[in-house]
C-alpha cells in the first residue's frame, strides 16, 4: 500500500503564482498580464519581482488574451490570468480562434475554479470550463492536485511550446505531494496500487480519493488503485487503460460537473480500449451557491464518502458482469 501525508493546507492559486516568478528567473521572454485581479490569482507575485514585463489590461479579458496571442507570435511567453468563469467562458472566441487556432504559445491560468471558491457564489463558481476547454484543438489542459503540482504544472507549462491551460482554485486545499513526485504533461500517477477498483480523479478530489481508499481497505478489505489524473489533455491512455485492465471497475472524481469533465474524458478512453463499469463522482447538472469551502463539498457531494459509496456501487456492477469480462480478455489476449 502506498501512503500520502498530510503536509498541511496552501492554495493551488500559490503554485501558480510562484511557478511564475521562478519562470520569470529562468527566461526573461516570459511575459505577465493582468486583468484587475492579480492579487487573487496571485499574477501579482510576478508583478513585484518584473514589473517592466507585467501588463495590466484592466477588466478586459478578451482583449488580454488577444494581446497575449500578439506577443506570443513576437516570441515572448505570455501568461494571463483572471477567474476561470472569465477566462475560459468570456474569452471562448478569443480563446479558440486567436490562441487555439493559430496554436500560439499562450498560457492561461484559470483561477477561482470549483465549488470551492465558497461564499462568491454560483455566479465566480466555474463548473464547466473542462468541458469546453478540452474540445479546443491544440489546447493542454492541466488540473493539479495541491499547490506543489500546480508550480510544477505552470513552470512546465512555460517550458513547452503551445496554449496551455492550468485550472487552479482560491481556498487552501491539502498538500501531499512533494518535489519528488512525479509530474509530467501528458502522464498520469499511480498514487497508491490496488486491483479491486481505480479511483481516477484531479484538482483537489485527489486527495479525497486517497481518504476513500484508506476507507475502503480499513472497513470493507477492498483494495483501490488511486490515480491522479491532472493531465486532462493530453490524456494518459495507457495507465487508464492498464487501470481498467488490472481493476475491471472505475470511479473518477472532479470538482466540476460530470457531463464532459475529466470522468467523460476517462470513459472515451476506457470504452475505446477496454470497457469496465464506471461511476462518477462531481457536480450533477446544477449550478453552485454560496458557503464555505468544506459545507459546499458536503452539499455537492465532493468528499471522500461519495467516492466510497461509487466504489461499492461500481464492484457490484463489476461482480455481476464478469463472465463478460472474462470473454473480453480472453479476445484480447490480454
Amino acid at each position: 500500500m502506498n501512503t500520502y501525508t498530510l503536509l498541511g493546507k496552501k492554495p493551488t492559486r500559490h503554485g501558480f503564482g510562484e511557478g511564475l516568478v521562478q519562470l520569470g528567473e529562468e527566461d526573461e521572454n516570459v511575459v505577465v498580464l493582468g486583468g484587475d485581479i492579480t492579487g487573487s490569482v496571485l499574477t501579482s507575485y510576478f508583478k513585484e519581482k518584473f514589473p517592466d514585463r507585467f501588463f495590466s489590461i484592466g477588466i478586459a479579458e478578451q482583449n488580454a488574451t488577444t494581446i497575449a496571442a500578439g506577443l506570443a507570435l513576437s516570441g515572448k511567453i505570455p501568461f494571463f490570468a483572471s477567474y476561470s468563469a472569465f477566462a475560459a467562458f468570456r474569452c471562448a472566441d478569443q480563446l479558440r480562434l486567436s490562441v487555439c487556432y493559430n496554436n500560439v504559445n499562450v498560457k492561461i491560468g484559470g483561477g477561482h475554479s470549483g465549488i470551492t471558491v465558497g461564499p462568491d457564489g454560483a455566479t465566480h463558481q466555474s463548473l464547466e470550463e473542462v468541458s469546453f476547454l478540452r474540445s479546443l484543438p491544440n489546447l493542454t489542459l492541466i488540473v493539479p492536485c495541491d499547490y506543489t503540482e500546480a508550480k510544477k504544472a505552470t513552470i512546465a507549462a512555460g517550458k513547452m511550446v503551445g496554449p496551455v491551460y492550468i485550472r487552479f482554485g482560491r481556498s487552501p486545499v491539502p498538500m501531499f505531494t512533494t518535489d519528488e513526485t512525479e509530474f509530467r504533461i501528458g502522464r498520469a500517477t499511480v498514487l497508491r496500487k490496488g486491483n479491486d477498483v481505480a479511483l481516477i480523479a484531479c484538482g483537489i478530489m485527489v486527495w479525497e480519493a486517497l481518504l476513500a481508499a484508506d476507507k475502503l481497505e480499513k472497513e470493507f478489505g477492498i483494495s483501490a488503485m488511486v490515480i491522479n489524473n491532472s493531465s486532462i489533455k493530453p490524456i494518459d491512455v495507457k495507465t487508464i487503460v492498464e487501470a481498467a485492465v488490472e481493476c475491471k471497475a472505475i470511479v473518477t472524481a472532479e470538482e466540476h460537473q460530470i457531463y464532459g469533465g475529466m470522468g467523460s474524458a476517462v470513459a472515451e478512453v476506457v470504452v475505446k480500449n477496454f470497457p469496465v463499469p464506471i461511476e462518477f463522482v462531481g457536480i450533477k447538472d446544477s449550478f453552485g451557491g454560496s458557503g464555505e469551502p468544506e459545507e459546499l463539498m458536503e452539499k455537492f457531494g465532493l468528499t471522500y464518502k461519495e467516492i466510497v459509496a461509487s466504489a461499492l456501487q461500481v464492484i457490484k456492477r463489476k461482480k455481476e458482469s464478469i463472465p463478460s469480462y472474462r470473454k473480453i480478455i480472453e479476445v484480447a489476449n490480454l
